[in-house]
């Protein structure tokens, strides 16, 4: 199949049109537009110079390929050597043009040279832009010949694959499905072309004769990922074909197969993005004004919104009729011509979704669609992308990997897109039970723990060994810092649990006992989690006041799981961290405490009232021990703060109450009231500006004098200095002062 002479590179002025870009000279040039002129002007002659000379260099070289018919062996040929290096030279600095694919695969795969300069020129089939449809299409029908050998079939699959998302379209490419079909029977080529058959599936390529076909060699071969990786596809587009069960989640479906071109790929385009900063953009189809040019990220070429692989032109270059044909219902509708949401809503029925799943990610547009359309399809293409991408880029799982600012920039658009989802990724949950294990601490921290606020809830049972395991290791052995950071990871993973799972309890689990009971558990045992390892975490850094305030901020959240989440469950802190609290030498500490037990008791009466009236819902009821352990709290901080009493009547196992002797041992004047809202470390501030404001020429700061009418005053003072939770526990607790703010609260109302 020899390329006729009109087909090859035409040679081009210098000033080439903006707009056409299908010769080398153009594709060299890369579209340079006015906001590149000063980039024009630095390059030398010498530059200008070189790119004709390497520009000669690869016109001739595609000449002698081509044009050549002997056998000819590479080492006894000098000349087949130097055209061979033109080619690799070229594609390794700037990128092969579109246009010289067509050759190259052809003389490649028609077998006129021996596998070695055969697996040279494949080797360095690097796209600098995009790959033509065409040109794979007429490579495939070198397949039917049988002219190469079966090693250069295979290393072609692998580049096919590699370059997928590089293809302009597919159409022509999806109708030899069939074809790649066939080649299932050969176990050598098997798992690539299932990888390359899962790239290209679509519904109406699901067959029941090719559903029977996968189940017999599973049956040959056994268990495979490859082949369950197509099974799972097809039975999400045809779920009544395929009958057996396939394993939920897999780790990964298919071998690397990017063999020695993604790294080049990723160079060249780097490269070419210094010298032209609009040459990306204008292939990826999302050409935009620029100020200045941008470094492409490694994993970011795959994040962009790539050009449709429909005939459909962009809306920026459509007149009128284009602009109604954007509405139309007959033919499908590229996603890169969205560009507002009513779009969105009009055209959801006929999105046609790109092949490049990574751009999904930072496109609302996108985002949205995946909300309202629910294709588990897309999940699956977009749960094994993410996975190979992590597993790829990891920074601490891969050697000699010094991305670690990319790798961030990665995992922080993970986020992003789990936030505005408002769920997150099962790819990224696997990843994160995988690497944990083995993770620092330190490498990508706030970006891993975002991503752990988001594991999604399910009813995986082993989360504590593959979640709480690795974090309590580092928690206890890292910085005061890093514990603060987890417990904030942790608090908002609740938080996310609570929202996306339990706001709707009644309508979703009335029905299910099992579904809310495994729910139930799964938030219990990280309550019971962060209870251990903030009791253990007090003790290791000596009560720390900023510690203790993020271990409130997690119970700021459990106090409130029944009337604000509508979960039936409430657990009480550990006494490891109720008294430290309660003794806190910091009155934010105190303060948010006393909000805290304010809320506990809220939500208990909501619960005891809903018991006794029987109009519980969910059938459940709260055990004793929850009740007992909140009135010996309730008791202790009534003993502390209000009574004087804590050291006689705290019956708490691990509470205050201690033997008169060993008490009158301390030789503590004012014992009892050591710990009430005068005399406590961390009133004592107030207590002592209360007495400056009523007594300002005192200077004897006589605190005894708090009492009667100047206690009540004392009150009204604290309230006014922002402490809410002192005053709403006080009032809820203390029956007279609760009989006093009725009464007065009554008086404002007639």
């Amino acid at each position: 199949m020899q390329r006729t002479r009109g087909s090859r590179i035409p040679k081009q002025p210098r000033h080439a049109d903006q707009t056409s870009q299908t010769d080398l000279s153009a594709w060299r040039k890369g579209g340079r537009v006015d906001s590149e002129k000063s980039l024009q002007n630095h390059q030398s002659v010498d530059n200008d110079q070189k790119y004709d000379s390497q520009e000669g260099s690869l016109e001739e070289a595609l000449s002698y390929l081509e044009e050549i018919q002997d056998d000819a062996a590479l080492k006894k040929n000098s000349v087949l050597q130097k055209h061979l290096d033109a080619v690799e030279s070229t594609a390794l600095k700037q990128g092969l043009p579109p246009e010289v694919f067509e050759t190259l695969l052809n003389v490649a795969l028609s077998g006129k040279f021996a596998d070695t300069v055969n697996t040279r020129i494949l080797k360095s089939l690097i796209p600098a832009s995009v790959v033509p449809e065409s040109s794979v299409v007429t490579a495939v029908s070198w397949l039917c010949v049988g002219q190469c050998s079966g090693n250069v079939q295979l290393l072609f699959l692998k580049w096919l694959i590699t370059v997928f998302d590089l293809i302009d379209q597919k159409e022509q490419l999806n109708a030899l499905y069939g074809f790649f079909f066939s080649f299932l029977q050969d176990e050598k080529v098997c798992p690539y072309v299932c990888h390359l058959l899962y790239l290209l599936t679509r519904k109406e390529n699901v067959k029941p004769f090719r559903i029977r076909r996968l189940l017999d060699l599973q049956a040959k071969m056994g268990v495979q990922s490859h082949l369950q990786a197509l099974l799972s596809l097809y039975k999400l587009f045809c779920p009544e074909q395929v009958s057996i069960t396939l394993p939920g989640k897999t780790k990964t479906y298919f071998k690397n197969s990017e063999g020695p071109w993604k790294a080049a790929i990723t160079a060249v385009r780097q490269r070419n993005q210094g010298i032209s900063p609009l040459s990306q953009a204008k292939f990826l189809g999302t050409l935009q004004p620029r100020s200045k040019p941008t470094r492409k990220r490694k994993w970011n070429a795959q994040l962009v919104i790539p050009a449709s692989s429909s005939n459909t032109s962009n809306l920026e270059e459509a007149g009128e009729e284009d602009s109604v044909c954007l509405y139309s219902t007959d033919v499908s509708l590229p996603v890169e011509q969205l560009q507002t949401f009513p779009q969105l809503l009009q055209n959801i029925h006929r999105l046609e979704f790109p092949a490049q799943m990574g751009s999904v990610l930072t496109s609302p547009l996108l985002l949205h669609y995946m909300n309202c359309a629910q294709e588990e399809s897309i999940y699956l293409r977009l749960y094994y992308w993410m996975g190979q991408m992590l597993q790829e880029e990891c920074t601490w799982c891969v050697v000699d990997n010094p991305n670690e600012e990319e790798f961030k920039s990665f995992l922080e658009t993970i986020y992003k897109a789990e936030c505005f989802l408002q769920e997150g990724f099962s790819a990224c949950e696997e990843f994160l039970y995988k690497t944990l294990p083995l993770w620092d601490g330190f490498c990508c921290r706030s970006e891993i723990l975002r991503l752990v606020s988001w594991i999604p809830l399910s009813s995986f049972s082993d989360i504590k060994s593959y979640l709480y395991d690795p974090l309590a290791q580092l928690f206890f052995t890292s910085s005061i810092y890093f514990k603060c950071s987890v417990l904030e990871c942790l608090k908002e993973l609740l938080q996310n649990w609570l929202n996306c799972n339990v706001i709707q309890v009644d309508s979703e689990f009335s029905s299910s006992s099992t579904t809310l009971s495994g729910l139930v558990n799964m938030v219990a045992e990280l309550v019971h989690f962060v209870g251990w390892i903030s009791t253990v975490a007090l003790r290791l850094e000596n009560n720390s006041t900023f510690l203790l305030y993020f271990i409130l901020n997690f119970y700021g959240t459990v106090c409130d799981m029944y009337l604000k989440y509508n979960l039936p469950l409430l657990i009480m802190p550990p006494a490891g961290v109720f008294y430290p609290a309660l003794l806190s030498m910091d009155s934010v500490n105190l303060n948010k405490l006393c909000h805290i037990m304010y809320r506990y008791r809220t939500n208990l009466v909501a619960a005891k009232e809903n018991e006794l009236s029987k109009k519980n819902i969910l059938q459940f009821k709260f055990s004793n021990q929850t009740y007992q352990e909140y009135n010996q709290y309730i008791i202790a901080m009534v003993g502390c703060l209000w009574t004087s009493s804590a050291f006689q009547k705290d019956i708490h196992p691990q509470g205050l109450c201690m033997d008169d002797k060993l008490l009158r041992k301390t030789a503590v004047k004012e014992l009892k009231n050591s710990f009430n809202i005068v005399y406590h470390p961390a009133m004592m501030g107030y207590s002592v500006q209360f007495l400056q404001q009523i007594r300002p020429d005192d200077v004897t700061f006589n605190f005894k004098s708090i009492k009667g009418k100047k206690w009540d005053w004392y009150l009204e003072y604290l309230y006014s200095q922002g402490l809410k939770g002192l005053k709403v526990f006080i009032e809820s607790s203390i029956s007279r002062v609760s009989q006093a703010s009725r009464s007065k609260a009554g008086n404002v109302e007639t």
